[in-house]
């Protein structure tokens, strides 16, 4: 039940995304990576998923490993940053990181049965 649950939050949080693209509003990009993300479909499709499982973890995981993933996600923001508008370090950056949420999304289905 609770894996139907979530997997109606990802698609409903897909739906909800896809009137922005990216996860934050490009009309307010500011920065060289914010405009990069918007204007490559794969970086832009990247960043709505990274958002999404990222979105999802907070929600599942206790209050102290909710604290070690947002700290995680502060600093890989910085180093996304670090790319500028480099295509091939964005996308190395964006697959380490979903890399990285997948991994705590499949210790909490490994806990299971939900």
């Amino acid at each position: 039940m609770r894996i139907l649950k979530i997997t109606l939050f990802v698609l409903t949080s897909f739906i909800a995304m896809g009137s922005n693209a990216a996860s934050f509003d490009c009309a307010r990009a500011e920065t060289m990576t914010e405009h990069k993300i918007c204007h490559q479909l794969s970086l832009n499709d990247a960043d709505v998923k990274m958002a999404t499982s990222y979105n999802i973890l907070k929600r599942l995981v206790p209050m102290g490993t909710r604290s070690v993933i947002q700290d995680e996600q502060v600093k890989w923001l910085r180093l996304r940053d670090q790319c500028r508008d480099n295509l091939r370090c964005l996308t190395e950056v964006y697959a380490m990181r979903q890399q990285r949420l997948d991994l705590y999304l499949q210790q909490i289905y490994q806990r299971g049965p939900y």
